[in-house]
């Protein structure tokens, strides 16, 4: 029965991933949570070791919470939910691309879907960041946090960095405040 609702949950979340694994972390900790298989510092480790594994961090998230939970099966069933969904719709869409890529309807419902994005991936950051004490009461910390988040944005947004260099920069930046 496990397997039948780990291959379900990642069934439905593989599904209505959209966007990048980061946009769904926040859903796969709700079901992860709701199922009682993992507690959200066990989540968040998962999270850890997913983001520094080669792959997919949905899919790595996914692999993980279905080994914790049972086992190499688990683990496989998994992953299987998580990819089988993708794959058909990447077919599917890949059929009628072709036919609808110049449609403004189609470009105006991706341009719609954005914000949508980000906004999840702005959740999943600051929910982590609170559950492991990183920001809270105003502070300096909190303060040095929020202004790397800012320029960073600016850098990218206002002066067209590469997203490459913005990465490697904050990472320096970081590494000078906190070491």
């Amino acid at each position: 029965m496990i397997l039948w609702d780990l291959f379900k949950t990642f069934f439905i979340i593989g599904s209505i991933s959209f966007g990048g694994g980061y946009a769904m972390i926040p859903v796969i900790e709700a079901e992860v949570s709701r199922h009682g298989w993992m507690t959200t510092q066990q989540f968040t480790d998962v999270i850890a070791v997913a983001g520094m594994s080669p792959g997919p961090i949905a899919t790595n998230s996914a692999i993980f919470v279905g080994y914790q939970t049972a086992g190499m099966p688990g683990a496989i069933v998994s992953a299987l939910g998580m990819l089988i969904p993708p794959l058909i719709i990447i077919l599917l869409v890949a059929t009628f691309f072709y036919k609808g890529n110049k449609n403004k309807t189609v470009q105006s419902a991706f341009y719609g879907l954005r914000p949508v994005i980000v906004g999840l991936i702005v959740y999943a950051a600051i929910k982590f960041a609170l559950s492991n004490q990183m920001v809270g009461d105003f502070s300096y910390h909190t303060a040095s946090l929020v202004a790397i988040c800012l320029l960073s944005f600016l850098a990218l947004t206002r002066f067209r960095m590469h997203p490459v260099f913005v990465i490697i920069l904050s990472g320096l930046v970081g590494v000078t405040l906190y070491s």
